[in-house]
């Protein structure tokens, strides 16, 4: 799980562009996990423009969108920061990769690359009873 929005001009395309590449470097074990992208945004990213934009990426990927309220208690529960800063957003960066049972398990940093991404998740998913 990643937070954005569709406007960003580098980090969030970025960061999917690679969350992209782990998917096709996890070849099939890329079934067992769901991408999910949650805007900061929900006032301009409407789901139109929000499933658009993540399946450019990838077509499996899902954009997800709430209310103001519930973007604020998302991103307080993930320890996100975001703010709006004209007709951008300030916004932590990075993916969280959770378990079977939702727990946060991983914290992707957007400094690594796709292949240590997939190295990371792969060692999740061969955990006993555990998946992504």
């Amino acid at each position: 799980m990643s937070f954005g929005f569709t406007h960003c001009p580098d980090l969030c395309p970025t960061t999917l562009a690679a969350l992209a590449q782990t998917m096709r470097l996890l070849g099939v074990e890329a079934t067992k996990v769901q991408m999910l992208f949650v805007t900061v945004d929900p006032e301009r990213d409407t789901p139109e423009v929000l499933g658009n934009y993540v399946t450019a990426f990838d077509p499996r990927f899902l954009g997800l969108r709430g209310d103001a309220a519930a973007t604020r208690q998302m991103a307080r529960n993930f320890r996100v920061f975001y703010q709006r800063v004209g007709e951008t957003f300030d916004h932590s960066a990075g993916a969280y990769v959770s378990d079977a049972k939702g727990r946060a398990r991983l914290f992707l940093r957007q400094s690594l690359s796709p292949e240590d991404m997939a190295y990371d998740i792969r060692e999740l998913l061969s955990e006993k009873g555990r998946s992504p």
